[in-house]
């Protein structure tokens, strides 16, 4: 049965998105251009954004802690498999990073090494996981990465190594993106530029975003973001 639906979810992929990245070959690190590569914050600056980052994710590590231990054994209760879900994801410089994530799939299809995008109505998605993805409760994990250093709590989203190397060539501008740490929120998250690409028109607009982003950085711009999250969050925009 699950097979069944796994199947008629990849066929709706093709059709989406082609099926040009599911056996793509992908460098361990995605060359950003020379003259693009060097921080839009630096000095005083960039260390004002990453004590901000550190302060606000710990304070929330420890303020939603319970939640988390909550949903991880709601999690393990509803399906097998484990809690976490954790993947390669690339950061800054297109180093690649391990992102957490609670995961919101059936096991089977967590571990499908050509990372294809959430659709809605998706099969693989489960009851639980359907909820947090909607909340948004599944990024919650990404509070360590952010105390790690390997995100930010606002800069681009993170991709999939698959997609980053399929879609590098194919989007105007798509390297350019990977100047600043990823985040767990956005620019282009909070211009309803979340949740699947169903057409490259629609990546293209995620890079520009998440260009601006970078190019016109300020700290009343990441406070300006975070306002608009919780809206976002809340009225759940393009959440499947």
């Amino acid at each position: 049965m699950l097979q069944q639906l796994l199947k008629r979810t990849a066929a709706r992929r093709a059709a989406a998105y082609g099926t040009g990245y599911e056996h793509l070959r992908y460098p361990r690190r995605l060359p950003v251009p020379a003259n693009e590569s060097a921080l839009p914050c630096s000095g005083m600056a960039y260390a004002a954004k990453r004590g901000f980052d550190v302060l606000i994710s710990a304070v929330l590590l420890v303020i939603l802690l319970p939640l988390m231990l909550l949903l991880a054994l709601l999690i393990r209760m509803e399906s097998p498999g484990p809690a976490l879900f954790v993947q390669a994801r690339g950061g800054r410089g297109g180093r690649p990073f391990r992102l957490v994530k609670f995961r919101t799939m059936c096991r089977e299809a967590a571990h499908d090494a050509s990372a294809p995008q959430a659709l809605p109505g998706d099969p693989r998605i489960t009851r639980l996981g359907r909820m947090m993805r909607r909340t948004s409760l599944d990024e919650l994990p990404q509070l360590l990465n952010v105390l790690r250093g390997d995100m930010s709590l606002i800069g681009p989203r993170p991709h999939a190594l698959a997609h980053d190397a399929f879609y590098r060539d194919k989007v105007r501008g798509y390297t350019h993106r990977l100047r600043m740490k990823p985040g767990i929120t956005g620019w282009a998250q909070v211009h309803s530029l979340r949740g699947p690409t169903e057409t490259p028109d629609v990546m293209q607009a995620r890079a520009d975003h998440d260009n601006h982003y970078i190019d016109h950085w300020s700290p009343v711009l990441d406070a300006k973001i975070l306002m608009r999250t919780v809206g976002v969050v809340i009225a759940a925009v393009n959440a499947h």
